[in-house]
């Protein structure tokens, strides 16, 4: 079984080297000594949350932390371009259960959107709430399946807003998963694959889809529109899907 992971603050494992020794305290510590009752001669893994992870073994234990000597230092490689995840509020969780099956499989970061037709809503007030939400669910989500990085989760857009935000940005290209689209998401990387692109967008609609409004907005902006299959997927599903397809077309999971 793959040793736990256990999330540091970035630039806590910065400089260390095999034979360096670091203590693991707050919460992680707690978590580790107190509620799994780690102890000496134990391997563990220690991330910074961005690029660096370590393998060590516990020396100590006890009191709400543990002593680490770390074993081997890695960095994990940054892939271009980004993949990121515009998933449209869903009611029933539907958007978290997206959120965390897409940081399992290894999305870089995510953008809430409150499409037209969601019929979830961040009410006012409640916003740092629920942005909460889901930076908790994609911690977790990563911490299980052992990501050196946790996916960034930015602020929730609206259709306008986040049309703005592409017109601010370059190297961004955006693919929009809808279901009546007859053209393949393979064929459309190939045609957005770039040097220059910076980031990837898969833009999903919540439970009652995309509105046309909202399609023509995009694809004036410069997004595309592609299909994952025959059958229609749920906002639950399509994202992770849309990522896993992206990953495999670009040879992400060939290594």
């Amino acid at each position: 079984m793959t040793a736990p992971l256990f999330h540091l603050s970035p630039g806590r494992l910065d400089g260390l080297t095999p034979g360096s020794q670091i203590t693991v305290d707050g919460t992680e510590g707690h978590h580790a000594a107190t509620v799994m009752r780690l102890g000496a001669g134990e391997q563990v893994l220690l991330s910074d949350t961005h690029r660096l992870k370590v393998s060590g073994v516990i020396l100590d234990a006890g009191a709400g932390e543990m002593v680490v000597e770390v074993q081997e230092v890695s960095e994990e490689p940054q892939d271009h371009p980004a993949l990121v995840l515009v998933q449209g509020l869903a009611k029933d969780k539907r958007d978290l259960q997206a959120v965390e099956s897409a940081t399992e499989l290894g999305v870089d970061a995510v953008i809430p959107w409150q499409a037209e037709r969601s019929v979830a809503r961040w009410k006012a007030g409640r916003e740092a709430k629920k942005h909460a939400e889901w930076v908790s669910t994609v911690t977790t989500a990563a911490k299980q399946t052992r990501r050196t990085s946790v996916p960034q989760v930015r602020e929730l857009h609206t259709t306008a807003q986040y049309l703005r935000s592409l017109a601010e940005q370059q190297g961004v290209g955006v693919v929009v998963l809808h279901e009546a689209e007859e053209i393949s998401l393979a064929s459309v990387l190939d045609q957005l694959q770039a040097p220059e692109l910076r980031e990837l967008h898969l833009v999903v609609g919540p439970e009652g889809g995309i509105s046309e409004a909202e399609i023509a907005q995009l694809t004036q902006a410069g997004a595309r529109t592609a299909r994952l299959g025959r059958s229609v997927l749920r906002s639950s599903t399509a994202g992770p899907a849309g990522i896993a397809g992206a990953q495999i077309l670009l040879g992400r999971w060939d290594w």
